[in-house]
């Protein structure tokens, strides 16, 4: 069986050969580029190149050695993905390899920034950290609807672009047997987030619905506008389409059940119904924390895979969330969970970890293994290791 069919299998709550496997697959399923690198010099993979791809979270694109190694069965297809790359030096003084037009500044405090065109410095990570972290809210001031109007919310892709998006869905399609991944698709409550600062949103949503519907409907038309580009020409190629939203907490949903379906519900509902429409791909949704309260939202909308499935988070436990939804939408992660197991636990403690979450998971299909968000910076490659090689072991159907 090929990885194409084993997921597709999986999506279709049906039982493949054994549980698929992602490592990389889209920006919240992979590793960071420090971790990778021990990775791979514990595995004794030698040569080939650590490539960061995702400057905040600073990821590496996993190469076909790794993606080998640990049976994995996803690979990505990134719009706008850089075609020439430069050296630089991860904290921890790992050579890798950045985008061309990754250009970043080094203040005298020792933090590193990176500003957009105008000169405003939209990321920074500071002396002792490990991520460029977002700190520029454009339409922070904002305070009318018409203040929306001067803030271009899209930027047309290039026919160049466009063409390479093109030739790597056709290529990996055609060249190899994985599962293919459209990134980056949609989004529209981070993106408001970003675009307002986290707590001047989350305000605006509880005291001016009125603006912030207004907000979301201008990030839905962005969405559907770029989405008019890409989708026509990753159509029959990839088999998953990826948004994303993080909706929860730790302890509970970011805002109240009522008060999304009242002001963001039936935005994302005209985004996903316009991906649905136009694709015949699966509709996967990352959305992180305890996000138990939106599962039914997320099905009646129309979504297929749900993502990073937080199992630490309240209400998230493996086994209520397959007895409850498991007929109705695929799980793509939980099974490892990555805040206190794969960091803190033994190689054994992981082991059990794998077993217990893939033993409520896969039956009857409908399950992708992959921990719980992406691999962290000092992650053992032994505790690595124990995940993925248990995941081979209690995934076999």
């Amino acid at each position: 069986m090929t990885s194409r069919e084993r997921i597709l299998l999986s999506l279709q709550h049906k039982e493949p050969d054994r549980v698929p496997v992602d490592l990389g697959g889209m920006r919240s399923t992979g590793i960071m580029a420090m971790a990778y690198n021990q990775l791979k010099g514990y595995w004794k993979i030698p040569g080939g190149h650590i490539q960061i791809y995702d400057l905040g979270q600073q990821l590496a694109l996993v190469e076909r050695e790794v993606l080998e190694r640990i049976s994995a069965d996803v690979l990505p297809v990134i719009p706008s993905l850089s075609k020439t790359w430069k050296p630089w030096q991860l904290p921890d003084g790992t050579a890798c390899e950045m985008p061309e037009d990754f250009n970043p500044e080094k203040l005298p405090d020792g933090c590193w920034v990176l500003r957009d065109e105008e000169g405003h410095i939209t990321s920074k990570m500071p002396p002792d950290g490990y991520y460029f972290d977002g700190v520029y809210h454009p339409l922070a001031d904002a305070t009318s609807i018409s203040d929306l109007d001067r803030y271009p919310f899209y930027r047309p892709m290039s026919k160049g672009e466009i063409a390479d998006l093109a030739q790597q869905a056709k290529q990996l399609y055609e060249t190899t047997d994985y599962a293919l991944m459209l990134n980056d698709v949609g989004g529209i409550y981070e993106w408001a987030q970003g675009l307002r600062g986290w707590d001047v949103f989350m305000m605006d949503l509880a005291a001016d619905p009125k603006f912030a519907g207004a907000l979301l409907d201008r990030l839905v038309d962005a969405n559907i506008q770029r989405l008019e580009q890409i989708l026509p020409v990753a159509e029959g190629y990839v088999q998953v389409i990826q948004v994303g939203d993080d909706l929860g907490l730790q302890d509970g949903p970011q805002l109240s059940p009522e008060l999304y379906r009242r002001v963001v519900k039936s935005r994302h509902k005209r985004l996903y119904q316009y991906i649905k429409d136009h694709t015949s791909a699966y509709l996967f949704l990352h959305t992180c924390g305890s996000v138990y309260q939106f599962i039914p939202d997320s099905i009646e909308m129309g979504v297929d895979i749900l993502n990073p499935v937080q199992v630490s988070a309240k209400d998230m436990e493996s086994d209520r969330l397959k007895r409850e939804f498991g007929n109705d939408i695929v799980f793509w992660g939980g099974g490892c969970d990555t805040q206190h197991v794969l960091p803190f636990g033994s190689p054994q403690e992981i082991r059990e970890e794998v077993r217990c979450h893939v033993g409520d998971f896969a039956s009857g299909g409908g399950f992708v293994f992959n921990q719980v968000h992406n691999i962290q910076a000092k992650i053992p490659p032994q505790n690595i290791e124990a995940m993925f090689d248990a995941a081979q072991k209690f995934g076999e159907y």
